[in-house]
Parts: structure tokens; sequence; C-alpha cells
């Protein structure tokens, strides 16, 4: 069986003008590159811009774990020089920072749009799912419109004290373009699966989305 290829893409996004810094939420990465690695995938780190990733300075550990995946965020490539057909699944990890980058992105558009219609996985956790805020498939219809899939919700958003800062509220953006939104308590480990779409919630979900990521990769 050839060797499975993923395509992480994380955010360039590492200020949020008139508010705090940001950037990746690190955890959404480095379990499941952990997971990936761990099971002999190909991982490729891009972003949408290249170059070194912002780490959200709160979610850095505080016990030395996720060196080989923070090493891998030193260097990331370029979204646009890569091709869509050379990857078998797509994970966009989340991180506030998703917010301002990653939707409307033409790169991130046609590769989703390629990947999804070929049937190949993709997949977003927490913020990640802003990468399919405004993005419509062939026929003309959003991405999301009759899925179901989670995000991190509105609830959460307003727990942690960061919504006033948002572009707009990601739960709320995804079920007005006719998103099936399902959702756990705050702070749930919570996975949606619809076909090739798969969705996780929250960081807690992190390891949850990559074991569904490799089962969906595993048993195509």
């Amino acid at each position: 069986m050839a060797e499975k290829r993923v395509l992480m893409l994380v955010t360039n996004t590492g200020q949020i003008e008139g508010g705090p810094k940001t950037g990746l939420w690190l955890e959404e990465f480095a379990v499941p590159y952990e997971k990936f690695t761990e099971r002999g995938y190909q991982v490729q780190v891009a972003s949408i811009k290249g170059g070194k990733a912002p780490i959200d300075e709160r979610s850095l550990p505080k016990d030395g774990r996720w060196e080989e995946a923070i090493k891998r965020l030193e260097d990331t490539v370029p979204l646009h020089a890569l091709s869509a057909e050379a990857f078998d699944a797509l994970f966009l990890p989340g991180g506030h920072g998703t917010m301002f980058d990653l939707p409307g992105n033409p790169d991130l558009e046609k590769v989703i749009r390629a990947m999804y219609e070929s049937g190949k996985v993709v997949a977003a956790v927490c913020h990640g799912p802003a990468g399919f805020v405004d993005m419509r498939l062939s026929d003309g219809q959003y991405l999301v419109k009759g899925k179901k899939l989670t995000s991190f919700t509105n609830e959460e958003e307003r727990a942690g004290k960061l919504e006033r800062y948002m572009p707009f509220l990601l739960e709320s953006r995804l079920r007005e373009q006719g998103a099936i939104f399902e959702k756990k308590p705050l702070w749930s480990d919570h996975v949606v699966i619809d076909g090739n779409l798969i969705t996780g919630q929250n960081p807690q979900s992190s390891k949850s989305i990559a074991e569904a990521v490799i089962d969906a990769l595993e048993n195509k």
C-alpha cells in the first residue's frame, strides 16, 4: 500500500490588530502531527505565506513536549507552491490566527475544492474550519451547506474572552452558510464525520480527530 501523505496547513497570523498576540494553537497541530507520523504518513507542513508559523504562547507546553512538531513549524512551505494532487488528506489545525488568513484565501479554496471533490479527506479542528468559510464548490454551493460539522463554538469563544477581537463568530458563520452544526458542552471532546469531511470542536478533540482521519485513510 502506498504511503499516505497529509498536508497540514497552519496560520501565519501572529497578531490580532488592536488585540493580543495569537497564532496556531499548538496542541491542535502537534497531537495530530505525532499521530500521523507514528502511523508512517508523510506530513507536509504548510502555511498561507510560508516561513515560520506563529504559535499562540498560551498553548506552549511547560514540559518540553512536541519538540519535533515545533521544529516543523520553523520553516513552512507556502501553500501556493503545493498541488492538491500530491496529498491524500488535508488537515487544518486551529488557533485564533486562522480566523484572519484562512477565510476567502484563493489558494486554500482551490486545494479544498480539489481534494473534497475528488473524495479525499478534508479535516479541521477548533478554529480550523474558518478555512471553510465562504468556500464554494464547483457547483457554486457553499462547501458547508447541508453538511454535518462542528468547530469552536460561540459559547467557547465567549468563555475564552476573545469574542470581541474576532471578525465573526465561527459557529454562527458556518450556520449562516448552511452547515448542520453539531456541538457538545464547553471543552467536550467532539468529532463529527460527514462523508470525507471531518471536524473537531476544540483542542480537547485533537487526538480524536487525528484518529478519525487515520481511520478514514486506512479504510478508504
